[in-house]
């Protein structure tokens, strides 16, 4: 698993206070919604703005790709390596 992985899986644990959960414990291609870790609408807004702030990623509320892009952590870095603007490491 490579850094940007591992800093958007403690990203994710950070902005949505998962306090039960490790960056062990979220497989890279885990889902992220349903099945997988369960987050919801809420979360996604969250994690959305939390994306925006970290990497300088742009979200158009109407692009039919967010879904895509949100399924899993490895889409989430594939975004950022695509598009990601600000820094590449998150640091807590």
């Amino acid at each position: 698993m490579d850094t940007l992985e591992q800093d958007i899986k403690i990203l994710i644990i950070e902005v949505l206070n998962l306090e039960d959960i490790s960056g062990e414990d979220i497989a890279s291609d885990m889902p992220l919604f349903g099945e997988g870790l369960g987050l919801d609408s809420i979360d996604a807004l969250e994690l959305g703005i939390a994306m925006k702030k970290t990497y300088g990623i742009e979200l158009e509320a109407g692009d039919g790709r967010i879904r895509e892009h949100f399924r899993n952590v490895l889409s989430l870095a594939a975004l950022v390596r695509h598009q990601g603007k600000g820094s590449l490491t998150h640091t807590p």
